[in-house]
């Protein structure tokens, strides 16, 4: 059996915006404590990402103990501070991909910064401790397992070995933040998450439920929001199972505590990869 070492941590507050990397993280059922709780919408209540909105890789949040501030990477745009704490709203639905779920509009004042900044009319909407939003059925642990506003899985864990193989078939090597993982480990060799069916570390049990297929956001600059064609067209050369694209696996916590930078995951079952 393995032990990986965990290498880095990431909190994504609000969905599709940039992430934050953490020496520690909480870990709870829907994802880490403060992850994908925030979610931008268009006038029909319908999630908003990168995909289609770039831009968006250029808005960074920061966490304080009370609040998130959101700053604009390359525009001189007065920050934007949104506190942590539930708001006192009526909740409404809102759709992200084939969910629906309620949501609290978090202020006007907020709807008005986003859809500023990234010229769009939207708003900012918040998953509250009520709002279950269930994780696929078709690959989760148990009924009761949920996850935040992240696309399927509360956790995805990539390999920095499974990076270092794609940057040795690049021109221009990418960083981890393309992916947007929430866990990067090192110990094993390039994408050891696919085989990993069930992880331990400090008390938690994780369990590799899918593997994590890619799209069109891993090929925006996290710094420009500049698009390419990279790293899809690489990946898609020996990562490609049908029509999807392959990199990272995604998790599920079965229970709850802290991880933290340069813990151990200790493999306790495995499984076969799918590529």
């Amino acid at each position: 059996m393995s032990n990986l070492i965990i290498t880095a941590l990431y909190i994504y507050p609000i969905k599709s915006l940039a992430g934050i990397e953490v020496a520690k993280a909480k870990v709870e059922s829907r994802g880490f404590q403060n992850d994908r709780r925030f979610m931008l919408v268009d006038e029909n209540n319908q999630f908003i990402t990168q995909r289609k909105y770039a831009k968006m890789a250029l808005l960074q949040p920061e966490l304080t103990a009370s609040e998130i501030i959101v700053r604009h990477k390359t525009e001189a745009v007065s920050p934007l501070r949104i506190s942590l704490d539930e708001p006192n709203t009526a909740p409404e639905m809102v759709t992200i991909w084939d969910d629906t779920c309620p949501a609290k509009p978090v202020s006007p004042e907020a709807d008005e910064w986003f859809s500023t900044v990234l010229g769009m009319k939207c708003r900012l909407m918040y998953m509250h401790d009520d709002s279950i939003r269930q994780a696929d059925q078709r690959y989760a642990i148990n009924e009761t397992d949920k996850v935040s506003f992240a696309d399927g899985y509360p956790y995805l864990m990539i390999s920095e070995e499974s990076l270092a193989q794609l940057n040795g078939k690049l021109d221009e090597p990418m960083d981890m933040r393309r992916f947007r993982p929430s866990i990067v480990f090192m110990g094993g060799k390039a994408h050891e998450e696919d085989e990993i069916r069930k992880v331990f570390c400090n008390g938690i049990e994780m369990y590799g439920v899918k593997p994590c297929a890619r799209c069109v956001m891993t090929t925006v600059n996290p710094d420009t929001s500049e698009k390419g064609k990279e790293p899809l067209k690489t990946l898609s050369s020996y990562r490609q199972v049908g029509n999807k694209i392959l990199f990272g696996e995604n998790f599920i916590a079965t229970s709850e505590g802290e991880l933290k930078v340069g813990y151990l995951l200790k493999v306790l079952e495995r499984k076969a990869s799918s590529l």
